[in-house]
């Protein structure tokens, strides 16, 4: 490979590295969008701004895929480089679902509106699981940025924080359902947002390993987190 197109190489990547950055910080802003309607605190035009953004982010999953494809085709790239383009199609692909997860959290929120017995329990409960699982996407996309694999196996371990505030408002769920049937509708919507805030959790986790596998170059998928600590602390 020439100096030059070695550095064209480099800007190429970096290109599509910049893009999945880019792509991750609207995603980020989605999904505060989506806890401020959530939370009550914005009306429905921040509806129509998640859903026009929302297909912003699927143009430019194409167009990191497409990115990515190129590379390919015309670098065939090796060992770390080809393994941060497949882990950068995976990541787009699970920034993409992201989007869809925080679509759902915000149209479900608007229709639980004025459910007064679980008013409370969406403003703190609710909110304060989707607030964690903003905080792992954020971390998950600032190991991206730096390869971090600390980082990264830091936010593979607090998936089970989300996990655990999700069977707990499914608890409260049901009780609430039982004592009074009426509730059932409403407490029903506020079952498929906790479930999208579950998913928008194992998607951050599932970046974080993206990175665990770039920079180690091993598959860390099914591993505990602690394998996955002990494995990220060995030079």
């Amino acid at each position: 490979m020439t100096e030059h197109t070695h550095k064209q190489f480099d800007a190429e990547m970096e290109a599509i590295r910049s893009g999945v950055l880019s792509m991750g910080g609207l995603v980020e802003t989605q999904l505060a969008r989506a806890i401020a309607v959530l939370d009550e605190n914005e009306d429905h035009a921040a509806l129509d701004q998640v859903g026009a953004v929302e297909q912003q982010i699927n143009q430019m999953q194409m167009t990191i895929d497409q990115q990515c494809s190129q590379v390919i085709a015309k670098r065939q790239p090796a060992a770390i480089d080809l393994r941060m383009i497949l882990t950068v199609t995976k990541i787009v692909n699970d920034l993409e679902r992201v989007g869809d997860e925080i679509k759902k959290v915000a149209y479900k929120a608007t229709q639980t509106r004025g459910a007064a017995p679980l008013t409370r329990m969406r403003a703190f409960d609710v909110v304060r699981a989707a607030q964690h699982a903003q905080s792992m996407l954020q971390m998950a996309l600032d190991a991206f940025a730096r390869l971090d694999v600390a980082a990264a196996a830091e936010v593979i371990g607090r998936d089970e924080e989300v996990d655990a505030a999700f069977q707990a408002i499914l608890r409260q769920l049901i009780s609430y359902m039982m004592e009074d049937p009426r509730t059932i509708t409403s407490a029903l919507e506020i079952v498929f947002i906790a479930k999208s805030i579950e998913r928008i959790g194992d998607h951050a986790k599932n970046i974080a390993e993206a990175v665990v596998q770039v920079v180690k170059g091993i598959d860390v998928r099914h591993a505990s987190a602690e394998q996955i600590r002990a494995e990220v602390a060995e030079e």
